[in-house]
C-alpha cells in the first residue's frame, strides 16, 4: 500500500481531520498535505511511525503485554484516588449530567443516530421535542438517559449485575420503541457489515445466563473481564434490537462496581471499536479492545474529574 492509502484507512478508522492527523504525526498541515498528494514522502522514522499505527488501527498489532500492564496499572491508580467513584458521580448534577449527554450521545451515535450532541442536551436536559429532527431518535435519547439513572442508582445500591439487570436495561431503552422491550429475540439476526454468526435465538437465554455468570466472578483484572463479556454479549446479540446499547451499559456496570469511571466510547472511534471488537470475537485477542477500553475509561476519569 502507498502511504497515502495507510493515512486515508488511519484517517477514516481514527475519525479525524487531515489537520488533527498532521498534529497527531507532529507535523504542519502543508508537509502532511505533501504526503497525502504524494508530492514528499515522510522521513523513514515518520514512515515507521504511520506503519505501527495502520497495523494497529486495523487490528494487526501484537500489543506487548508489558505495555497492556501499565495502561490497567494507571487505571488503578486512578480508581485508589477516588473513594466511591458512582457515589460521586450522583453527588455531583454536573458531572452526572455530563456522563449523561456523552454516553447518550455517543452510544446512540454509534448505533446510527443523526442527533447532534447539542441536540441531545436540548432533549435531554430542556425537556423539548426537536420538530425538524426524527422522533423515535428523539425517545431514544430520553430511554438512555433513564437507563443511565437506573444504573447508577442500581450500582451505588450494590445491587448484583445480573440477567435481570440485562433485561431491566434493555425494557427502559426500548420502551415505546419497540414491543418486544425487555424481551430476548424469537428469530434470526445478522450483525449488518461483517461475517460474524450470532447464536441460534433458540440458546440466546442459556447463553446470556452463562454469561451473565461469568460477570460475578472475582477479578484483579477487570478491564479484561469486562472486554470479555462484552465482545461475546454482542455475538450472542441476545436482541432484535439495542444490543450494542444495552452491552455497553453493562460493561459499565462492571466497571463502574470496580471503581472505575465509565467508558466514553466516542462515535468518532465507531471503525476502531468494531476492528478491536470483531478481533476478539473471531482471534481470539481481546488485547486491543482492552487497550482501547483503558483509553475509554481514562476518557470518564477526565470527566469524573472536571478534565473535559
Amino acid at each position: 500500500m502507498t502511504i497515502r492509502q495507510k493515512l486515508e484507512v488511519i484517517r477514516k478508522m481514527l475519525g479525524l481531520t487531515q489537520t488533527k492527523l498532521a498534529e497527531r504525526f507532529g507535523v504542519s498541515f502543508v508537509a502532511f498535505n505533501s504526503w497525502w498528494t504524494g508530492k514528499s514522502e515522510p522521513r523513514p522514522k515518520t514512515q515507521a511511525i504511520i506503519n505501527e499505527l495502520f497495523l494497529e488501527v486495523t487490528g494487526r498489532k501484537i500489543v506487548p503485554e508489558d505495555q497492556l500492564a501499565a495502561k490497567k496499572q494507571a487505571l488503578q491508580q486512578k480508581s485508589s484516588e477516588h473513594k466511591n467513584v458512582v457515589t460521586e458521580i450522583l453527588d455531583s448534577p454536573d458531572v452526572r449530567d455530563q456522563f449523561i449527554l456523552k454516553l447518550t450521545y455517543h452510544s446512540n451515535s454509534i448505533e446510527g443516530s443523526t442527533l447532534t450532541e447539542p441536540d441531545t442536551a436540548a432533549i435531554l436536559f430542556d425537556n423539548v421535542a426537536l420538530p425538524n429532527k426524527n422522533l423515535i431518535e428523539q425517545l431514544e435519547a430520553k430511554n438512555h438517559q433513564t437507563a443511565l439513572n437506573y444504573l447508577f442508582n442500581h450500582t451505588a445500591k450494590k445491587e448484583k449485575i445480573n440477567e435481570d439487570l440485562v433485561l431491566k436495561l434493555h425494557s427502559i431503552l426500548m420502551n415505546g420503541v419497540r414491543p418486544d422491550a425487555g424481551v430476548y429475540r424469537s428469530h434470526a439476526v445478522r450483525i449488518t457489515g461483517i461475517n460474524l454468526p450470532t447464536a441460534n435465538y433458540a440458546s440466546v437465554p442459556k447463553l446470556t445466563s452463562e454469561i451473565m455468570t461469568r460477570v460475578a466472578l472475582k477479578t484483579k483484572d477487570i478491564i479484561a473481564l469486562s472486554a470479555s463479556v462484552h465482545s461475546k454479549f454482542e455475538q450472542i446479540h441476545p436482541f432484535s434490537d439495542g444490543n450494542g446499547r444495552v452491552g455497553r451499559l453493562l460493561m459499565n456496570a462492571m466497571l463502574l462496581s470496580a471503581n472505575l469511571a465509565p467508558a466514553i466510547i466516542r462515535n468518532e472511534q465507531k471503525q476502531l471499536y468494531y476492528t478491536y471488537l470483531y478481533k476478539a470475537q473471531t482471534k481470539e485477542d481481546n488485547s486491543q479492545l482492552e487497550g482501547f477500553l483503558c483509553e475509554a475509561v481514562t476518557d470518564g476519569f477526565k470527566i469524573l474529574e472536571r478534565q473535559d
